[in-house]
């Protein structure tokens, strides 16, 4: 039997039962569609939480009060914690491969200003955050190296935060009040956009020591240090490490490197992606049990076709792939629809909420189609045996 006459055949057969094949390729086809949106939709997420870390970098290591990690120890052991502090990061931006050390302290508080109030986030920060967090100034500069400990009271406005309250007036030089104390705007920023839910443009930054007293705090919620390019992360890590400690009197602290977060972020969403796409793995396999159905009574019907193809000199192998063949190509067509399926529905949920981060993987494609034919194939080795053991005569008879 030629490759050609077994494609016809099987191209027949299958358009013998339209209804029937097309309801069996559509099992295939809505698995295939499911796994292609979900992944899209996992790999998007995960390509986006990547870009809006390295966004500002990838030379950032965070310090944060208090050790994540616990060891054992007595409970009457007094707790010797000490706050990150101002001076902890004057300490850290002394070291020759440290660019910048920025104290950060944030919370929520009334702005008010030409002639409007507007309840926002208000960060304490030092001097150089726009070059640690590569922030663009718009009009007028940001927080001058002022004494750390009794900063004057300055204030920088997001692009929002200057739009809702100034609207298209200069606030350089304006008053505003800011937590009920008096600020001058000495400058406004570029928009940045929204990271991981934070709106960066509708904020205020203001020194960090009269953040920290704003906030009744007496210790920083983070300290971000900035080392030069070429150094080698673990050396950076190292001299934090050994510089607080020297300082607390024991680790008291949690270092954070933007690997580390980029893999913990990773790892929750590759289990996300795992079991969305999981879940269309139940129609794969709802599409495969239909192939195997469909190829049963496939064979069943065709009893005496066998045993006339065999009386006239086909082999078993070649009954075997001729079968194989029909499954194949049934789930190849339901696979090569639901990759269609899958890629529109992707477009079209981008296209509505142009905020779901949506990514077609070539990689997730070709596998998709490959898991969609190996399923056929799959499911049509029982019935491709069964027809291919069929005795001619017992088969011609049953017509």
């Amino acid at each position: 039997m030629r490759p050609g006459d077994a494609l016809r055949l099987a191209a027949g057969a299958l358009a013998h039962q339209r209804l029937r094949s097309f309801l069996t390729a559509l099992g295939i086809a809505v698995g295939i569609a499911a796994v292609v949106l979900l992944t899209s939709i996992g790999e998007g997420l995960h390509r986006f939480v990547v870009a809006e870390f390295t966004q500002f970098g990838t030379n950032i290591v965070a310090v944060n009060p208090g050790k994540t990690q616990t060891h054992g120890a007595s409970p009457g052991i007094i707790n010797t914690t000490r706050p990150l502090t101002m001076e902890d990061a004057l300490a850290l931006r002394r070291a020759p491969f440290v660019s910048a050390a920025v104290p950060f302290v944030w919370g929520n508080a009334e702005v008010e200003g030409g002639g409007r109030s507007r309840r926002t986030t208000v960060y304490g920060t030092g001097p150089d955050m726009p070059t640690a967090f590569r922030f663009r100034i718009r009009t007028g500069r940001f927080l001058p190296h002022d004494d750390p400990t009794s900063p004057r009271a300055l204030a920088v406005l997001g692009a929002k935060l200057k739009r809702e309250l100034f609207g298209t007036r200069n606030p350089l030089g304006r008053r505003v009040r800011i937590g009920g104390e008096r600020y001058r705007v000495i400058g406004v920023l570029e928009p940045k956009g929204t990271v991981l839910g934070f709106d960066l443009d509708d904020a205020v930054y203001i020194p960090t020591a009269r953040g920290l007293a704003m906030f009744n705090r007496d210790n920083l919620m983070e300290i971000d240090v900035v080392f030069r390019e070429g150094t080698p992360v673990d050396t950076v890590v190292e001299f934090i490490r050994r510089t607080l400690t020297a300082r607390h009197g024991r680790e008291d602290f949690t270092i954070t490197t933007q690997q580390q977060m980029l893999e913990v972020l990773g790892s929750v969403l590759n289990v996300l992606t795992f079991a969305v796409a999981a879940l269309g793995g139940i129609s794969l396999l709802v599409g495969a049990i239909g192939i195997l159905t469909i190829m049963t009574i496939a064979v069943r019907e065709r009893t005496a076709e066998i045993g006339l193809l065999r009386a006239l000199g086909a082999r078993r192998r070649q009954i075997l792939w001729l079968f194989l063949g029909e499954a194949a190509v049934l789930a190849a067509a339901g696979g090569g629809a639901g990759l269609v399926m899958g890629a529109g529905s992707g477009w079209l949920a981008h296209t509505l909420l142009p905020d779901l981060p949506v990514h077609l993987a070539p990689g997730f494609v070709l596998l998709a189609e490959a898991v969609a034919v190996g399923i056929g194939l799959a499911a049509g080795v029982v019935p491709a045996l069964r027809a291919a053991r069929l005795d001619p005569v017992e088969a011609l008879r049953a017509e």
